[in-house]
């Protein structure tokens, strides 16, 4: 075996001092992970304003609540459209080229930003069906951003700093979290400022008036914004090299490109690249034997650890309602009227993905290119799971009132190391060690992966966290395990992810072609 020489554009890029043009890609490629995270994450904060408006019952004596099959489908179906998103464009993107497939996936994002918050009918049912439609088409673009993102980033970076810019484009999601919160905060202090209504208890009746409908509206929408703006940008970016020499075989279109962005002159080397078009080793496809040789167990990593981090990661952002309650940060429902709670659990999430959220993903920028993927990933997993045991197994002291302020910041913990730990290397890995033709594809099946361990988080968690004893669950809920022992089995989850682990391969400091061995060939 023998290292072919590298073509000179692919080396220009990996050599390539830190420039303007690197910040403009994170930034460009960023804001599609900021609306991301704003549109999964700011349901959260209206599904129980949802239903007070919708489902509220005058003869009960508590706020309306969704029922249990309509809050897994408002929160869970755009789940569903991200896995089906991931796997579509990132095949889509080694077929027809990363800069093309970009552009759809945010038009589908903005458009359907705005028709959620558009949603129409007259009854609940109407109202939730096409909210749910709506969702599923909102992620399904959400989808195709992961693979696209990621590909595009680590195409354009150097080899020196390429993880930390892959990880800086994946950290706009904390701040995508935040802005929802703020948003949520603004629009809820001005309805509420404006219509001064009394608390449930005070009033049933009157605790929820009919203008609070178009708060969910306004939130929802809102994730239309970022996308929409970058949009221009995104189109004026040319298609990276690595596509076109590598994938699309034309030396003298990557040359002008990339000359253009570096400000160099470079030689197109066409006959290098005949040479490399005529050699038969990379010409392997996903469903070959020579994949899953070079490739299959790097794969099974990637997957696996994506799958299972998910899993925690989700089902901790459905829990987070429950220890706000816990602690009192949000007070029982029938105390406020509904435009407050929503305030309060908004304030609430902000406060998380300020203190423990942002700070996480902005470690894994600083000490990803010093440290490694490796070590980061196996250090997450290992104090997600000591700080998830910690909480789950003495959980009763926890509950107890003068232990609350160490029951939160435990569980901010797990937060903090999660996104300075696996839910940062997972995302920038994938695209890493596999070949320019397959990156985006296999990125996409690791994204989708993990997304599947967010459905299983999702629902999962909604029903095995009710409690054992079925006079004290959720309306509409069977019994569960309890959350102690849905806490305990997300520690075994987090155990299982650091075994893992060691399926995946260090990248870091190796050109693309190393890491993914394409340049090798049989002599």
């Amino acid at each position: 075996m023998s290292a072919d020489n590298n073509l000179q554009v692919l080396n220009a890029l990996d050599v390539a001092k830190t420039q303007l043009y690197h910040f403009t890609t994170i930034v460009i490629a960023g804001m599609g992970f900021f609306t991301d995270a704003y549109d999964l994450f700011s349901i959260s904060l209206v599904t129980k304003l949802l239903g007070r408006l919708y489902y509220t019952k005058p003869e009960l004596l508590k706020p309306g609540t969704l029922p249990p099959t309509v809050s897994a489908s408002v929160t869970g179906v755009a789940l569903v459209g991200t896995l089906a998103g991931q796997l579509f464009f990132g095949w889509l993107g080694d077929k027809m080229g990363r800069k093309t497939v970009y552009g759809m996936t945010l038009i589908i994002m903005v458009l359907c930003s705005v028709a959620s918050g558009l949603s129409f009918g007259s009854t609940p049912k109407g109202v939730m069906a096409t909210l749910c439609f709506f969702r599923f088409w909102l992620g399904f673009g959400i989808g195709g951003d992961y693979p696209l993102s990621a590909t595009i980033m680590s195409e354009y970076a150097n080899k020196k700093t390429r993880g930390a810019f892959i990880a800086a484009v994946f950290a706009m999601q904390g701040f995508g979290i935040l802005f929802s919160g703020i948003i949520a905060l603004i629009v809820s202090a001005g309805f509420d400022h404006a219509y001064n209504v009394p608390s449930f208890q005070e009033n049933p009746a009157l605790s929820t008036v009919p203008q609070a409908d178009y708060i969910w509206r306004i939130i929802l929408m809102f994730g239309a914004l970022p996308a929409g703006l970058t949009y221009y940008w995104r189109m004026k970016m040319p298609e990276t090299a690595r596509y076109t020499a590598l994938v699309a075989k034309d030396a003298k279109r990557a040359a002008q490109d990339m000359g253009r962005v570096l400000q160099v002159e470079i030689d197109p080397e066409d006959a290098k690249i005949e040479q490399m078009s005529r050699d038969k080793t990379n010409k392997f496809g996903l469903f070959s034997w020579e994949f899953v040789r070079r490739h299959g167990l790097h794969l099974f990593g990637t997957t696996s650890t994506w799958f299972l981090l998910d899993i925690a990661f989700y089902s901790q952002n459905l829990f987070q309602k429950d220890v706000f309650s816990a602690i009192g940060w949000i007070p029982p429902a029938k105390t406020m009227n509904a435009v407050q709670e929503v305030y309060k659990i908004a304030r609430a999430q902000t406060l998380i993905a300020l203190l423990s959220t942002v700070p996480g993903y902005w470690f894994t920028v600083a000490f990803i290119d010093i440290v490694g993927r490796f070590a980061i990933q196996l250090m997450g997993f290992f104090f997600m799971t000591v700080f998830m045991f910690a909480i789950a197994i003495p959980y009763d002291h926890w509950t107890k009132k003068d232990n609350h302020i160490g029951f939160v910041a435990m569980y901010a913990l797990t937060f903090f190391f999660a996104n300075f730990g696996p839910n940062a290397t997972t995302f920038v890995v994938p695209a890493e060690i596999f070949p320019a033709r397959l990156r985006s594809t296999c990125h996409g099946i690791s994204a989708a992966a993990g997304k599947a361990g967010a459905i299983v988080g999702a629902y999962g968690f909604l029903y095995a966290a009710q409690s054992k004893d079925p006079t004290k669950t959720d309306a509409g809920y069977p019994a569960g395990i309890g959350i102690k022992n849905s806490l305990i089995a997300l520690g075994a989850i987090n155990a299982l992810g650091m075994v893992c682990t060691f399926c995946v391969p260090e990248s870091k400091g190796k050109s693309l072609e190393e890491a993914s061995q394409e340049t090798i060939t049989e002599e």
